[in-house]
């Protein structure tokens, strides 16, 4: 073991600011707004407050998706929520989610203004308005259903547990990596076996099933989270592989991909996405040239 002091906890716990690591600034023990702080509102049915993060991914690329495969009503505007900013504890983020987590989307297409946090149920009740991307019922239904709640399920093991304490815990400790990792390794090989015999996660059909997972474990497999790609020999999974590769070749998914997200090249940024033309002429490349970036 090479953890550097053993620790035993206090009858009582007490919140440590400075105990949070890299992301000491943003969690806290309680919820509730930090400051008021009104989210701006476009003129498209759906408005998503987001960031391009692996959860905030997903509901891009099924926003995208909806628009490739011709429903229109799909258009929407994503505003940027940059959470190490604290954006997500003011007063209207909050309002449409309680719990303080991108993404979060209101739905505005109604009579009445409906809000969705959480994104699997984002994914779902776009899913079921737009009758796409999820079976009508049946095992078929089950299936996806099942391995889309099999992410919501499996992801804090690979984001707040391994990817926590490999990549950003303030010292590196042996046992939770070993431990998360193990878990991580089985994660992908529950996957791997699965498309041995199944073109995509759910069956024959490409659903909200793979949006899901696709931007967590396709950026596994592909080596591009938490640069583990190493130490977790994500090559070994070649299933895996294979459909990380059809579903990333996707134009919808590479457009998704690309909406609010603050990272990498500044032609994969589309910080802020008001419509379809923003991907030609409002990605950070283009407002870097122009001297707006």
């Amino acid at each position: 073991m090479t953890d550097s002091v053993d620790y035993t906890p206090p009858k009582v716990w007490t919140w440590d600011k400075e105990s949070g690591g890299r992301f000491a600034n943003i969690n806290r023990p309680i919820a509730g707004p930090t400051h008021d702080k009104e989210l701006p509102i476009g003129r498209h049915p759906f408005q998503l407050y987001s960031l391009g993060t692996p959860n905030g991914v997903k509901v891009t690329v099924m926003l995208e998706e909806l628009l490739e495969a011709g429903h229109s009503g799909a258009e929407y505007d994503a505003w940027l929520i940059r959470i190490s900013d604290g954006d997500q504890f003011g007063s209207g983020f909050v309002e449409v989610n309680p719990n303080s987590k991108i993404p979060a989307l209101m739905d505005h297409s109604g009579p009445e203004p409906i809000r969705i946090f959480e994104s699997g149920a984002i994914l779902v009740h776009l899913a079921e308005k737009f009758g796409a991307f999820l079976p009508a019922g049946g095992a078929a239904r089950a299936e996806c259903l099942s391995w889309l709640f099999w992410q919501m399920g499996s992801a804090p093991f690979l984001g707040g547990g391994f990817g926590h304490f490999y990549a950003y815990a303030p010292s590196k400790m042996e046992y939770p990596i070993n431990r998360y990792a193990m878990e991580v390794k089985r994660q992908l090989d529950v996957l791997d076996r699965r498309l041995a015999t199944s073109e995509y996660v759910a069956g024959s059909e490409y659903t909200i099933a793979d949006m899901a997972i696709w931007p967590w474990y396709g950026a596994l497999a592909r080596g591009l989270l938490y640069d583990a790609g190493e130490f977790l020999q994500v090559q070994d999974y070649r299933n895996l592989q294979r459909w990380t590769e059809a579903v990333g070749a996707r134009p919808a998914v590479k457009r998704g991909r690309m909406v609010n997200r603050i990272s990498g090249e500044p032609a994969s940024q589309l910080h802020e996405r008001h419509d379809a033309s923003d991907f030609l002429t409002k990605t950070q490349d283009k407002l870097q040239g122009s001297g707006e970036g």
